[in-house]
């Protein structure tokens, strides 16, 4: 028996955020879980770009990205999963990973990028501190050995 997927339900009960921007780069789903994890309410940030969540130093290069896929139909990221730094409503920053995904119209124009994200930022700190933990250890060693 085949069911019929309620999409939009899918979105909204998903545990990752879900960001929907057009080829302009304005943001047009953005779901419960993104409002968890960015801060910004549905309504704040409908409309908005993705300026919103880019941190300042890396949005000269997002940009160049994104209309480089929407002119070319290709992204160079397929299923690779990307961590980059974001922004939160608070100012804060956060460490994200996700996937994207292009959407076409029939003519195979772009019409818009969707990105599925997870807050890695507590994973992120966690790497960072054993990764300092283990230089420590190394320092260490090398001393009593030198």
């Amino acid at each position: 028996m085949s069911q019929v997927v309620d999409f939009e339900q899918l979105v909204s009960n998903v545990g990752d955020a879900v960001v929907v921007s057009d080829a302009h780069g304005s943001i047009v789903v953005w779901n419960s879980a993104a409002e968890r994890i960015f801060g910004f309410t549905e309504e704040e940030a409908l409309g908005r770009t993705l300026d919103l969540i880019t941190p300042d130093r890396h949005r000269r290069r997002h940009w160049d990205g994104y209309h480089t896929t929407v002119q070319t139909g290709v992204t160079r990221y397929g299923s690779d999963v990307l961590r980059v730094p974001a922004v939160h409503k608070d100012g804060h920053t956060l460490s994200i990973a996700f996937t994207v995904g292009l959407l076409f119209d029939d003519a195979r124009t772009v019409t818009g990028i969707t990105a599925v994200i997870r807050d890695e930022t507590s994973r992120w700190n966690e790497e960072r501190q054993l990764r300092a933990r283990l230089r420590e250890l190394e320092a260490l060693r090398d001393t009593r050995q030198g």
